[in-house]
């Protein structure tokens, strides 16, 4: 048994949450303590309609499919993604058998997962794309249609007078998910606070924090309610903290954190409540991103399931502030401006003018506007259906490396620790939720190396294929994935 340690978690998104979830049971003895500063879990990025709910398993997300200079396709990251899905799919089933979740249907449904491109060009890659993506077992059950009336019966409401001269594909994968990612981090949270190993803490601020010259580290924080400040003595700490992770990061003074920005974004998307239009549409579908633009401007219309209530999400659109919180101040992303990175910004602020003047463009839209891109998806969408809601933040992480030199736009969820690992902050967006469980492990692994060998047993009854390619060992992955969908009940509708 390990010698008991004093660690941190800060912020009570999906991601400290499952962090904590997952070092609680490798480790009970350790004294695990996690601070949010708002009243409840969940209420940034992970809250309900926060995200788009896509459980991200590059079934229909065209971004993590690129299209090679010999015109070829590239499943490698795609595949990476599915296994990571596959991976949190199997911790939630553990949760599920283990009673910590009551219900997989409070948090998880059964949705087809589809992509869906117009014009010679993106039909020619839809196509290579499914011709690659059919040869791997992870992906064999996917489906291809250019036909007009198949594709119709796949997504009703999209093709209801829809030009039918106009060249179109699909493709179509029916073991795709929708997940409510606040009501899973309200569970995991729940299941801490009941827990004996760890102090759950809300309406309490991380404010500062000291290195000791034992290494251990002196955490100044802030009760919201007495307004009274305490220091916490801990051996390591966990920034899971959103968009607020990078401010928390610099505030370390580690050598890590320094060159490193972020570019808050908001997503904003078009909600449908309307039930006679709701039932049209059972799916999640993706486009292809407008040429020049990130991954982030995807286009997409989904299905959601939010607390009993069925609703259409479209969007996403971008909606730039200086905040990096919904909750936040519009100083966040002056005050995160330093001398050691005000260079790394300047220079991403000059390599991504398209990117600022798209998100100008986007700030500037007014409703039509924003119709007009969801008619691409729904024809015949009428403006009295649909409301603009603005969803969760999303903080950009920019940095210096190697490859791409100065103020480079990291896309995704980045693990920054330091060289010590007595400090590790997760940093970006999307697929971050979804691969939570792959990004806690990564984090296990490389920040604990010295615990491998005693955690590997109590990892596998989580995750039993853990240490195991699901990409390489087929056989074991369609094992896998009959058992967990059975166990979260994705193999009912």
């Amino acid at each position: 048994m390990s010698n008991s340690k004093d660690v941190i978690l800060i912020g009570a998104g999906v991601l400290s949450t499952t962090f904590g979830t997952l070092l609680k049971n490798v480790e009970p003895n350790w004294n695990i303590k996690l601070y949010e500063r708002m009243d409840r879990p969940g209420l940034e990025s992970s809250y309900d309609d926060s995200n788009a709910g896509t459980g991200h398993a590059a079934l229909c997300e065209l971004n993590y499919t690129v299209e090679q200079p010999d015109g070829s396709v590239d499943i490698e990251k795609a595949k990476q993604i599915n296994e990571q899905f596959e991976i949190s799919k199997q911790f939630w089933s553990h949760l599920v058998k283990n009673n910590v979740i009551k219900d997989p249907r409070d948090f998880i449904h059964p949705l087809p997962h589809l992509s869906f491109v117009a014009g010679v060009n993106n039909v020619n890659f839809l196509k290579k794309r499914y011709e690659t993506l059919k040869q791997h077992p992870m992906f064999e059950t996917i489906e291809y249609s250019e036909d007009h009336d198949q594709i119709a019966k796949w997504i009703p409401l999209m093709m209801k007078d829809r030009n039918s001269a106009s060249p179109i594909a699909a493709s179509k994968i029916d073991h795709g998910t929708d997940v409510n990612f606040g009501e899973l981090t309200r569970q995991l949270a729940h299941n801490l606070e009941n827990s004996d190993a760890v102090d759950v803490h809300y309406r309490h601020e991380v404010l500062d924090f000291n290195r000791r010259n034992d290494g251990k580290w002196e955490v100044k924080i802030r009760n919201l309610e007495t307004n009274k400040v305490d220091v916490q003595t801990v051996d390591y700490i966990f920034i899971g903290a959103g968009g607020w992770a990078i401010p928390l990061l610099q505030k370390t003074g580690i050598p890590e954190s320094k060159h490193l920005g972020g570019f808050p974004i908001s997503g904003a998307f078009l909600v449908c409540n309307k039930p006679e239009v709701v039932e049209q549409h059972d799916a999640k579908v993706y486009g292809k991103e407008p040429p020049g633009t990130p991954p982030m401007t995807v286009p997409h219309l989904d299905k959601r399931y939010l607390g009993g209530q069925k609703s259409l999400l479209f969007g996403p659109f971008a909606a730039i502030g200086p905040k990096f919180l919904k909750n936040g101040s519009n100083l966040d992303l002056f005050k995160s401006v330093k001398p050691n990175n005000f260079i790394t910004l300047l220079a991403s602020a000059v390599k991504n003018v398209p990117l600022l003047k798209y998100s100008i463009q986007q700030v500037l839209q007014k409703k039509d506007d924003r119709m007009r891109e969801l008619r691409r998806f729904i024809p015949d969408a009428k403006d009295e259906d649909w409301d603009l809601h603005i969803a969760g933040k999303r903080v950009q992480v920019i940095k210096d490396t190697k490859e791409e030199g100065r103020g480079f736009i990291q896309f995704g969820t980045e693990v920054v620790n330091s060289e010590d690992h007595s400090v590790i902050a997760l940093l970006g967006e999307s697929p971050g939720a979804s691969t939570s469980v792959s990004v806690a492990l990564e984090v296990l692994e490389k920040n604990f190396p010295e615990y491998a060998k005693d955690w590997e047993p109590k990892i596998k009854k989580m995750i039993p294929s853990y240490g195991e390619s699901l990409i390489n060992d087929h056989e074991l992955m369609k094992k896998i994935r009959k058992e967990t969908d059975k166990t979260l009940k994705l193999d009912q509708k």
